[in-house]
């Protein structure tokens, strides 16, 4: 039986088709892009700390590199597959075309649950990823960085390892590193702070009160966790907050700032994973916590699915892919979507979005601070300098906010939703470097080649 995890690959390229129509782009660039450039499996064999050995499956995808070297993150998931990592290869090429940085996109995947290493075995089975796709990587050819499960400490372990491999220090192979070992400031906000920028151009638009605005969010990650930090810094309502365990709903607000202490509570420096879940307090994270009640209240135990459908002003998915399908679209509320997980819409759901009037702000944008970032990281690397966190968050905020509105402004003037307006955006830029290097037009029309 096919699954929808194993058509996610299909699913994503089929947004190219909508897109298309409303883009400047040659139908043999279409046709490059609907095919990754190259694809690795490897099988990384890890010596265990009870002396047994295990062998992981993983993959890299190289999607295209026309723009630039690929760069995407690497995640450690038991449910990897190839379908989602070629997807996930694919909106990175997308999205560093719709932020313009110069790069293609890339991906890659270890199946394992990271949960159920030890620390000396996670370090084992980092360095062996990179020690058998290292020929396939490097700062011109291909960046990894950090994805789900995967954090600073492993991108060091694996920058470290590469290094190793070429006997010569190369900090640009990975971005997403600690700070000591050439990381950049301002990496570790990045994805949820290049989402709360773009909220805060729709806040312009809008001429929203944040005191007014109702926010879910679906994923207490790193990203999920600086967006609502940021967002309820600023006055907006962080209502109802999950995890993979579950979620916690009060109508008047959560203490943001607690819940994500309470969330990593017990995370010792350098420690990758905390076993702590967000519905473990009513109010922010543990039935035995200092919370006073009286002042801050009671909450609602509720599932993923149950946020999803929550009576919200925006919807805040940040978790995994296919959260919102052409199942449970319909019963969705909030009248804007923000997606700062990568795929959590289904095209099948974006259907049934537009029906409802929902306003989407695709992942390709709403979670493109990562990468951009990246590229900050990347560039501070090769030229031995580096930035302040205040300059590299006003580099972030110029770009993001400026892709937004040239983003909402071709939605507008084409009448389409804003993710085939981003993807046109994309397309228009990627179509522009590989027709360069001349398409069938070009060959067919005699064109003088001098």
């Amino acid at each position: 039986m096919t699954t929808g995890q194993d058509n996610i690959f299909s699913d994503a390229i089929r947004r190219l088709d909508g897109a298309a129509t409303f883009a400047e782009i040659d139908g043999e660039a279409l046709e490059k892009l609907s095919h990754p450039k190259s694809i690795l499996q490897v099988s990384i064999p890890v010596r265990m700390d009870d002396g047994s050995l295990r062998v992981f499956q993983g993959y890299r995808v190289r999607y295209d590199d026309t723009r630039g070297p690929t760069k995407g993150g690497i995640r450690f998931h038991p449910h990897v597959n190839l379908s989602e990592v070629k997807a996930l290869a694919f909106w990175m090429t997308c999205k560093c075309a719709v932020v313009g940085i110069p790069f293609g996109g890339g991906k890659g995947g270890v199946i394992v649950d990271p949960k159920k290493l030890s620390r000396m075995e996670l370090e084992r089975l980092s360095r062996g990823f990179i020690e058998q796709v290292a020929d396939f990587i490097g700062p011109e050819t291909d960046i990894p960085a950090p994805d789900v499960y995967t954090n600073a400490m492993i991108m060091g372990w694996m920058m470290d390892e590469y290094s190793k491999i070429c006997r010569q220090r190369t900090p640009a192979v990975i971005t997403g590193k600690p700070i000591p070992l050439g990381g950049s400031l301002g990496r570790d906000d990045a994805t949820g702070r290049g989402a709360y920028y773009c909220i805060k151009e729709l806040e312009k638009l809008k001429d929203w009160q944040p005191a007014n605005v109702h926010v879910a969010v679906q994923g207490f990650g790193n990203a999920g966790q600086h967006v609502a930090r940021l967002l309820h810094a600023d006055g907006y309502r962080i209502v109802a907050i999950s995890d993979s365990r579950g979620g916690i709903f009060r109508a008047e607000g959560l203490d943001v700032p607690r819940a994500i202490q309470l969330k990593n509570q017990g995370r010792a420096v350098g420690a990758v994973y905390s076993g702590r879940s967000v519905c473990e307090c009513p109010v922010c994270g543990d039935d035995d916590c200092n919370c006073s009640r009286d002042e801050a209240g009671t909450g609602d135990v509720i599932t993923n699915a149950q946020l999803l459908e929550l009576d919200v002003d925006v919807l805040i998915p940040a978790a995994l892919e296919n959260q919102i399908t052409a199942d449970n679209a319909g019963r969705t509320k909030a009248p804007v979507v923000v997606e700062v997980a990568n795929g959590p819409t289904t095209s099948g759901a974006d259907e049934i979005l537009a029906k409802l009037d929902t306003l989407v702000v695709p992942d390709i944008l709403a979670n493109a601070g990562g990468v951009t970032v990246s590229y900050f990281e990347w560039a501070q690397n090769r030229a031995g300098y580096y930035w302040t966190q205040d300059e590299v968050q006003d580099r972030l905020k110029q770009i993001m906010a400026r892709e937004f509105n040239a983003i909402y402004e071709l939605m507008t003037n084409h009448g389409i939703n804003m993710r085939t307006a981003a993807y046109v955006q994309a397309l228009n830029r990627i179509g522009e470097a590989i027709e360069s290097q001349g398409t069938s037009r070009y060959f067919l029309n005699g064109a003088d080649s001098t």
